[in-house]
């Protein structure tokens, strides 16, 4: 009996109004068949609303009760297209309780939707009266705090969920406070994914007090890069120092300071679990403005809750200019601090301080790059300029154009060098991590522009590889960076080239990152 409907990226060159009949045949079809539905995978088409419309009458027949993995990653909801299949599981559910055959969904994914916080609660509500959920992967939606809470307490009423993957959306305080109380009732739970999510030390402190509680199957904890500080980082340490069955514990691109990661390292080491610990190169640096992000949180969630949850473009656009501020004085008072590759002899290079208070606008940036352009943006350029690539971050000549642009502008100042590590880690690990994208063809396009390969077309390489070649050391030493590209890149670095000899230094520690294990 057909049981496992695998559609995902199946409507490639369709015009978005063929999708919905196309939706509509094959769900008639799976009915005429009489097929019980174990899987439902939709990922990668770009239906919208009116696609969730065409396949509703399928969720909520009897194909869809005996439904176990239900995915819908990168479909383009939206919040109506949330609310429609929220719709569709409640009435599946309410009909199969009737009929005494409850449903049994345990795998739900709707990754890269924007279905922001009214279509997340909606959802919220359906996984009330489903209550059998194992993995809930909802990445990048745009929710924030509210949209967190309704889906913190609709998890708790699913005692069996094991995998929480919610990065990059945005908790706040308020958010990571009602989660980390939800997780106190998931005693399953192996695996939580809260990074790019804005946690806060107070978020962190909540999530740590939770871990000492319990949760004594965790293996996977992911907070990295939620503006936490090493007091907080150092609550988690503590909390988690005693669990055996921790495997990874993901605290970069936070800000411990130098002081900090060395105490966070310094913890795991005596209870011999540093190799449970992730990279913190990305760390940002000590931040002693924590109570003003507390009293920031507070003041957007008021906002939030006055105006009914404005459209969430506006709220991005406020966060980027508070980002900018807060990285202008940082970059002035000369405190930022991150990971630099050590340089050879060279004329010290100053701090580029940005003057101008206007946010340039991404696409500005990326047709004339500038360090100061980069660091106007904010620490939201590391997530600005891969949400502006769209569905293009799975196009790997696309991403080795971004990349070689973002690169074009490294120097050894901090604010900059720091600029371009986050934002090439961020684009690379959404590229990395895309299904379709083609790491080989990745490699090829940046050996062709860097002049290290023949192209059947006439390409003018770039006039300097320095920035290139210093950043791909700091790529290759990096968890997401797959290791077969290792080979590849040797092998050219090793060829006699011109252009390599005038950056030996480059291509020497470049070659020392792609070498280490």
């Amino acid at each position: 009996m057909f049981q496992q409907a695998q559609w995902s990226d199946m409507f490639t060159g369709r015009l978005r109004s063929e999708i919905p009949l196309a939706l509509e045949s094959l769900g008639h079809a799976v009915l005429t068949a009489g097929a019980m539905l174990t899987e439902l995978d939709l990922s990668d088409n770009a239906f919208g609303p009116d696609g969730v419309r065409a396949f509703r009458f399928l969720l909520c027949s009897t194909a869809c009760r005996s439904l176990m993995t239900l995915r819908l990653n990168n479909c383009g909801l939206g919040i109506g297209g949330g609310k429609i299949l929220a719709e569709a599981l409640l009435e599946c559910q309410r009909e199969a309780k009737a009929a005494n055959q409850p449903m049994v969904l345990r795998v739900f994914v709707a990754g890269r939707n924007r279905l922001e916080n009214d279509g997340a609660t909606a959802l919220a509500e359906a996984f009330k009266m489903i209550g059998t959920l194992e993995e809930v992967h909802m990445p990048q939606n745009g929710i924030n705090h509210a949209g967190i809470a309704a889906l913190a307490k609709a998890f708790s009423r699913n005692p069996a969920l094991r995998t929480i993957n919610l990065n990059d959306n945005s908790f706040t305080k308020r958010g990571a406070l009602s989660m980390a109380e939800a997780l106190k009732d998931l005693q399953d739970v192996n695996v939580i994914n809260f990074g790019d999510c804005l946690v806060r030390s107070a978020g962190a402190f909540a999530f740590a007090k939770t871990l000492t509680e319990g949760l004594p199957k965790i293996k996977e904890i992911n907070l990295s890069y939620g503006e936490i500080n090493h007091i907080a980082a150092m609550a988690v340490v503590r909390a988690v120092e005693k669990t055996d069955s921790l495997e990874k514990l993901d605290l970069n691109g936070n800000c411990l300071g130098m002081e900090g990661c060395k105490m966070v390292r310094g913890a795991l080491q005596v209870k011999n679990k540093l190799e449970v610990l992730a990279s913190l190169s990305d760390d940002e640096g000590t931040d002693d403005d924590d109570d003003d992000y507390e009293e920031e949180d507070e003041q957007e969630e008021e906002e939030e809750d006055d105006e009914d949850y404005e459209d969430a473009e506006d709220d991005d656009e406020e966060d980027v200019e508070e980002d900018y501020d807060e990285d202008k004085e940082r970059a002035d008072n000369g405190t930022d601090s991150c990971k630099v590759p050590e340089e050879t002899e060279r004329e010290p290079v100053k701090t580029v301080v940005v003057t101008t208070p206007r946010v340039p606008a991404v696409d500005s940036f990326l047709k004339f790059p500038s360090p100061e352009k980069l660091v106007a943006l904010g620490s939201e350029a590391c997530n600005l300029i891969p949400h502006s690539l769209g569905d293009d971050v799975g196009n790997a000549s696309q991403v080795a154009d971004t990349f070689l642009r973002i690169t074009s502008v490294y120097n050894l100042a901090e604010n900059v060098s720091c600029a371009v590590f986050k934002t090439t880690d961020s684009l690379l690990t959404k590229a990395f991590q895309h299904t379709e994208f083609q790491q080989d063809l990745f490699v090829s396009h940046l050996l062709v522009h860097l002049g290290l390969l023949k192209s059947e077309t006439s390409v003018r390489p770039m006039s300097s590889l320095e920035g290139p070649l210093l950043v791909l050391a700091h790529v290759a030493s990096q968890p997401y960076f797959p290791h077969s590209l290792q080979p590849i890149l040797t092998a050219f670095l090793a060829k006699p080239n011109q252009r390599l000899e005038k950056h030996k230094d480059a291509c020497h520690k470049l070659m020392q990152a792609l070498q280490k294990p």
